[in-house]
């Protein structure tokens, strides 16, 4: 609790919720104010509130299902060290035994498990511009993507004839040696590079470079300025769903 000492005309400010309290008058035991604060917050006396906003929150369903699997797992461990105990008394070891594992076992089911090691996801960048290269390959990175990096199609296609096969290939068109049409042209020429996927990342529409469509032609195409948001997701839905090979 915050306890402060205002006078008439002045303020007490929340800046981080965006709520101003002004002190308007004070009259022997009480005081006027005024409260500015966001349309999304209510601003109620306390005398006023249902009693349902002062209750406390609501719990999720996947919170109301944690509980509801406690409830019962730890009932089926006092049902069975009851039992046992009952069990032991009768002269009746062997079936105690199998009755506290039975305890054990509900009481194991409630150890969180381990998550889902992440897929892992492979990009090769192709783009003459050094900077721009590498600061895509340094975003990607962020969000867990292993990137190789080509200055334009015959370095990339150097490295995949090498037996290196990424989830997807992001490409730009005008590069140097090999821009981006023909080097997508050789990479669906070759079988062993079948089902790869291929994204274009241009400034250029793809009618202007008389790029394909269909198999033959690229996965996606991306204008720059780049959303690296469309692009993540694109990259993730490659790794979840990856092309069949024709």
């Amino acid at each position: 609790m915050l306890v402060v000492t205002r006078r008439p005309n002045e303020k007490i400010a929340f800046p981080s919720l965006g709520i101003t309290v002004h002190v308007l008058r004070v009259t022997g035991a009480s005081a006027k104010v005024g409260i500015e604060a966001p349309p999304e917050i209510k601003v109620l006396r306390d005398e006023i509130v249902p009693a349902a906003e002062v209750a406390a929150p609501a719990r999720s369903p996947q919170s109301k299902r944690a509980d509801h699997a406690l409830a019962n797992a730890l009932s089926k461990v006092t049902l069975a060290v009851h039992l046992a105990r009952k069990q032991w008394d009768a002269g009746r070891p062997a079936e105690a035994d199998d009755t506290l594992k039975m305890a054990l076992q509900a009481l194991e089911a409630l150890e969180p498990k381990a998550p889902a090691p992440p897929v892992p996801r492979r990009a090769l960048i192709v783009e003459d511009d050094a900077n721009e290269r590498e600061l895509l390959a340094g975003l990607l990175g962020f969000n867990g993507c292993e990137c190789a990096t080509a200055a334009d199609g015959e370095d990339a296609l150097a490295y995949l004839a090498a037996g290196n096969r990424p989830d997807v290939v992001i490409m730009d068109m005008a590069m140097p040696r090999c821009d981006g049409p023909e080097t997508l042209r050789r990479i669906r020429a070759d079988q062993r590079l079948a089902g790869l996927r291929v994204f274009s990342v241009s400034s250029t529409n793809p009618r202007e470079v008389n790029v394909p469509d269909g198999p033959a032609g690229f996965d996606a195409w991306f204008p720059k300025p780049l959303n690296p948001k469309r692009l993540w997701d694109a990259i993730q839905d490659a790794v979840r769903s990856p092309a069949t090979a024709n």
